[in-house]
């Protein structure tokens, strides 16, 4: 992004929101919904995912706040896969290979 540009949207109000920002956000989201019993936790979405990728090399987790899903990232053979989990059933929602 140009510095003028930059400069234009910060003045018009239409500044952007950083990556790292929205995660620690998603994350925070996520620890919220985990306390009110809403989603279940991390560590119990990768209990149930994990085994299910052998040969794959885990990479991650990714909260949406919005879609209240997990989405864990996986590499095999040089290729990126993603499981998309419902937070609130633990139902795998979709498998991108």
């Amino acid at each position: 992004m140009t510095p003028i540009l930059a400069a234009s949207l910060i003045a018009s109000g239409m500044g952007f929101t950083p990556l790292a920002a929205q995660s620690r956000s998603d994350q925070g989201e996520a620890r919220k919904e985990m306390r009110a019993g809403n989603v279940l936790s991390l560590r119990e979405i990768e209990r149930r995912v994990l085994p299910t990728m052998r040969g794959a090399e885990y990479l991650g987790p990714a909260y949406d706040s919005t879609a209240m899903a997990y989405r864990l990232k996986f590499i095999r053979n040089g290729k990126v896969m993603f499981v998309d989990v419902d937070a609130r059933t633990g139902r795998v929602l979709s498998r991108t290979r």
